[in-house]
């Protein structure tokens, strides 16, 4: 016994409780060998980390500890969290990693209630998605932290809620490149986003079933797509419905560069040339469109498509004695009238001259559905006015009828019958509609040659009274003065140009247009000066009224030049379906006054565009803002 208690004796003399309970762990610790005690030291540090694990990855939805909150909120990717926001990311990310590689198969919830940008959990809610409407995402095909489950389709946001990038976006699959096509509609060229994570910085939660699961995403006006290993296609050319501000200005002031070294280069050659005194060369380089390239041109002028077979006429440009004419070119005209209107008024010879000037500038537009007739027109013969927008230029180029200039008048004689007058003291009833044009080409002439104004019996009226004869030369002066009288009220010089283009010669043989009058056996121009026909007194009486105008208008005195070419009608070629009585007698109903497209109406234009060259720098900047 003696020994015993000798035995349990406490070193430095402690009480008998603490000497008793002492030895009784020294005894315990004594009985349990080596391995065993490192084998439970193993097991409790296991039980340790696994317990830790267990509360890192699964904690509580509503915790209030501050080291969760710092670990598991998603941060801002664009610092609307404050500073602490990207350790908070870093943390999560490796985690995240960490716990998928472990669990491929699980799912991870973060907590709602984030700060600024995060959206809560709604019961049958969509998924927000930033990018698009409608946007249809398929089966991701990588793993990744947060990934959305196989199969599953994410809802679209309100249409209120889009961001930067448009509605009715598709966006392919997410795969590990998480390359993302921008759909139709789309106007944003570029995504962007973080590395190997889809949508890492979004806050979204996925239900415990993952095939009918939603998720919930942020709002697209702070976060945004991942960048790293994402490639942005850009939209089609259908989506992009203008350039940049930027880039428009400065594709303008590049264009605006080279019409000022146009009219640098030509003004001074041009300023003192007479152009219409000159010849027609063969140039293998003309017509200035491809013949067929136009689809506005009207089937009276359309002669290779109605089966014309020569085509040399194409080859003539005229070349001015004393000086070379500038080849028009549409792109520098397009510049020259930008934000401006181009009015024609006038009879069927100027709508010629029109429609040969808007298939020359449309050919030089790039993207052609940017041109386009204003009411959705595509004939031009039945109506009184048309207008051609250039939308990419922000200038019109138009058309107005007006075949006298003066307008057409009915009245009731004694009889009370309704009978045709000409009202040679009222401009055209389109007046109120172009006088506000920036360049405005008048003609008028064809009509003076019909029977019933060359006769002027019983036709032409002044205020009430219809005169019972009045000769044709002195109703085109009176009907000139009345024009020129309204162009000196309303026309501003110093904001618009005025043209006058002349009488366009007819080359009938053997008759008139109604009496069959020929000209389809013509392949050739009058080389032979005789045989031109004498300048129209009716031209004589409109320099007079011109030389007595206050406003000054250019005469654009095209009869001589065209007058060679006899070879330019459409003849024969001036329709494609013919009636039964023009099919017995073809060669009785031809057209010898109208000029084929390609043809001599696109050098009257080249002409205009000389005068253009030398003259628009004289107005002043009214151009139309876009």
């Amino acid at each position: 016994m003696a020994s015993d208690s000798v035995k349990y004796m406490p070193v430095h003399g402690g009480g008998g409780a603490t000497t008793a309970s002492s030895a009784d762990i020294k005894s315990l610790l004594a009985a349990v060998k080596p391995r065993k005690a490192s084998a439970f030291a193993y097991v409790s540090v296991l039980a340790f980390v696994a317990f830790t694990v267990f509360l890192a990855f699964s904690p509580s939805r509503n915790t209030s500890s501050p080291w969760f909150a710092n670990i598991f909120s998603s941060g801002d990717p664009h610092g609307g969290d404050g500073g602490g926001s990207s350790a908070a990311g870093r943390y999560r990310s490796q985690f995240s990693s960490i716990f998928s590689y472990a669990f491929p198969n699980a799912t991870w919830s973060q907590p709602s209630n984030r700060s600024s940008g995060a959206i809560s959990s709604r019961p049958g809610s969509n998924f927000s998605d930033p990018i698009a409407k409608n946007g249809n995402f398929s089966s991701t095909t990588s793993s990744f932290a947060g990934s959305v489950p196989k199969n599953e389709t994410l809802q679209s946001p309100d249409t209120d809620n889009l961001g930067p990038v448009a509605k009715n976006s598709t966006f392919g699959s997410l795969a590990t490149n998480q390359t993302n096509p921008v759909a139709k509609n789309s106007t944003d060229k570029s995504l962007n986003g973080s590395s190997n994570h889809s949508w890492s910085d979004q806050t979204r939660e996925t239900p415990s079933n993952p095939k009918n699961g939603t998720v919930i995403a942020p709002n697209s006006g702070k976060e945004q797509a991942s960048k790293t290993n994402q490639t942005a296609v850009p939209p089609p050319k259908s989506a992009v419905t203008a350039a940049p501000p930027e880039k428009q200005s400065n594709k303008s002031s590049d264009s605006g560069s080279l019409v000022k070294e146009e009219i640098v280069r030509w003004k001074d050659s041009l300023k003192n040339c007479d152009f219409f005194d000159g010849e027609w060369v063969k140039d293998e380089s003309y017509p200035l469109y491809k013949p067929g390239s136009c689809n506005l041109i009207d089937e009276q002028f359309n002669c290779i498509l109605n089966g014309r077979p020569d085509k040399d006429f194409q080859k003539l440009r005229w070349k001015p004695k004393k000086c070379d004419l500038p080849r028009l070119n549409g792109s520098h005209l397009l510049e020259m009238i930008r934000g401006r209107r181009l009015v024609f008024v006038g009879d069927s010879l100027n709508r010629n001259m029109w429609e040969s000037l808007v298939c020359i500038l449309r050919g030089s537009v790039k993207d052609q559905s940017n041109v386009f007739e204003a009411n959705g027109r595509h004939h031009f013969r039945g109506e009184a006015d048309y207008s051609f927008v250039f939308r990419d230029y922000n200038c019109t180029v138009e058309f107005y009828v007006s075949p006298f200039l003066v307008q057409e008048w009915e009245v009731v004689d004694k009889n009370g019958t309704k009978k045709e007058t000409l009202r040679l003291d009222l401009v055209g009833r389109s007046s109120d509609q172009y006088k506000g044009a920036d360049i405005i080409v008048f003609n008028t002439g064809h009509w003076w040659t019909h029977e019933k104004t060359s006769k002027g019996e019983d036709y032409y009226q002044e205020g009430s009274h219809v005169y019972d004869e009045l000769n044709v030369l002195e109703a085109f002066r009176k009907a000139l003065t009345t024009w020129s009288r309204w162009v000196d009220k309303n026309v501003n010089p110093n904001k618009s140009l005025v043209f006058f283009r002349g009488y366009s010669a007819s080359h009938f043989s053997g008759g008139q247009w109604n009496s069959g009058g020929a000209c389809d056996s013509e392949t050739e121009p009058i080389k032979n000066q005789t045989y031109l026909t004498p300048y129209p007194p009716k031209m004589q009486v409109l320099e007079r009224v011109l030389k007595g105008m206050k406003t000054s208008v250019t005469y654009l005195n095209i009869t001589r030049m065209s007058d060679y070419r006899k070879d330019g009608h459409p003849s024969i070629y001036r329709k494609q379906k013919l009636s039964e009585e023009e099919r017995r007698s073809p060669l009785r109903y031809q057209d010898c006054s109208h000029w084929c497209l390609p043809g001599v109406p696109d050098s009257w234009n080249e002409i205009l565009y000389a005068e253009l060259l030398v003259k628009l720098d004289k107005l002043e900047n009214t151009r139309r803002k876009p």
